[in-house]
């Protein structure tokens, strides 16, 4: 397959104009783009691209790479990978939304970006190198590629999750979102192949059989192409995956055969660990070696994380945030009794306005009582987005002060949450996750929706 072209208008709404290691402010870089040429404007993020690689010596020739792309499950996948290799005994570094590790050592990312800046990427991937570690796990966004931050990373595999409506307004569309995720892949097969251990290191294409557009990903050439899914004909470029009975420490899984003891309850994380799996495989990894290593998963923090402080009703934090990652959530939450009370909010900054609608009516429909609050406002009017998504779920046919509440402030909404809870109901704070810090205007303030729930929690006497 060919170069993929992404459209200027594109480019032009990425979502972070300029990276935070560029040494450039926010508000100079939105100047200059409505002044220079865009062909300009495009060949200075290139240009950054190629100065970072030059400036850490190419770190990423010296490791294996595995980028994991897709719309949903990215950090997690990662996580998991991370948590397989590290299992097996090598040393192994990641970039992934939810954080960064260096050989074993955690770095919160309060960065409120996917994929780090060129020069910060390319510190990360030398730091990485210099404390020893053999495989690393980059987390590979949409917005990134389309700003050339994968330029000067020498990727080996590189795995497809799934492909949904997202960033649709940033990327003028879901074709040009569709693209921006193969530009990945265009960049992976041409790579410059690597000689490591007296061998040449391959170029291997992984993608999620089970998604509607694995085809179009899978298409672009490489030297390897492997997919996985839980349908199909198992084969050694084809990892097919049965649950087979749920267990008190989680549920039996079998891939191509090889049976574990999963650790993991939702429905959603046993697709990651799949693509974890795959992604492990496709970089050297013998299969049996890899599922054995995955009965020793742990859940990734912010991730379907339960809070249990002794309370009597279930608390569960969620990164999900867009409709298909909240559908996942519902589909694996445990039997209950009581009722489903969820705390929801939306981006600002004109991240898919037109969502929040969608997104109200999708949770009213859910949940028994709807708390809608302020998640990530960055410039825009915590209000408006708040009222945006309660519109929604008014249309669904929630009442305010019955089963539709709004509150400003989120401590406060989650402190309503905890209030009204009863015996077996199940609470769900989403949006966040485990993320350190909210984008507000001018900037960032700290911010943890777990230290929230606890402080909630501990108001009521429960031991935190």
């Amino acid at each position: 397959m060919g170069t993929i072209e992404v459209s200027e208008a594109a480019i032009r709404n990425c979502e972070k104009p300029c990276d935070f290691d560029d040494r450039i402010s926010m508000s100079l870089i939105s100047i200059l783009r409505r002044y220079i040429p865009k062909p300009i404007f495009i060949a200075y993020h290139l240009a950054l691209a190629y100065a970072a690689n030059v400036r850490y010596r190419s770190p990423s020739d010296s490791m294996i790479v595995i980028g994991i792309t897709g719309t949903n499950g990215k950090s997690s996948t990662v996580n998991f990978a991370a948590q397989i290799l590290t299992t097996l005994g090598y040393k192994v570094g990641y970039t992934s939304t939810a954080g960064f590790t260096i050989a074993g050592r955690e770095i919160v990312n309060a960065m409120k970006m996917t994929m780090p800046g060129r020069f910060a990427l390319q510190k990360l991937l030398r730091e990485m190198v210099d404390a020893g570690c053999q495989y690393v796990i980059v987390e590979t966004s949409s917005q990134g590629l389309v700003q050339n931050r994968h330029v000067g990373v020498n990727y080996d595999v590189g795995v497809f999750t799934n492909l949904t409506p997202e960033h649709i307004e940033s990327h003028r569309g879901f074709e040009n979102y569709k693209k921006a995720k193969g530009i990945f892949f265009a960049h992976l097969g041409g790579g410059k192949r690597k000689r490591m251990n007296g061998r040449i290191v391959p170029k291997v294409n992984v993608v999620n059989a089970d998604d509607e557009h694995a085809s179009f990903y899978a298409a672009f050439s490489a030297d390897r192409h492997m997919t996985y899914g839980f349908t199909g004909d198992q084969n050694d470029d084809h990892l097919v995956a049965h649950v087979r009975y749920p267990s008190p420490a989680g549920v039996i899984l079998s891939v191509n055969g090889v049976d574990i003891t999963l650790p993991l309850l939702a429905l959603f994380e046993h697709k990651n660990a799949l693509a974890a799996i795959a992604a492990v495989v496709a970089a050297g990894i013998p299969l049996r070696d890899a599922v054995i290593a995955a009965a020793k998963l742990r859940s990734v923090p912010g991730r379907f994380e339960t809070i249990d402080c002794g309370q009597l009703f279930t608390v569960i934090v969620d990164y999900a945030y867009e409709p298909y990652a909240l559908l996942a959530l519902y589909d694996s939450l445990p039997e209950h009794e009581g009722r489903v009370i969820g705390i929801h909010g939306s981006a600002g900054g004109g991240r898919d306005v037109a969502r929040r609608e969608k997104m109200g009516r999708l949770v009213a429909e859910h949940e028994d009582f709807v708390i809608v609050t302020n998640e990530d406002p960055y410039e825009e009017d915590p209000r408006v987005i708040i009222e945006a998504v309660a519109k929604g779920a008014r249309e669904f046919g929630k009442v305010d002060g019955e089963s539709l509440f709004t509150i400003d402030d989120r401590q406060e909404a989650i402190d309503f949450a905890i209030d009204h809870a009863k015996d077996g109901d199940i609470v769900l704070v989403t949006g966040k996750g485990s993320e350190s810090v909210m984008a507000v205007k001018g900037g960032s303030v700290p911010w943890d929706d777990r230290t929230a729930v606890r402080s909630a929690l501990a108001k009521h006497g429960y031991n935190v």
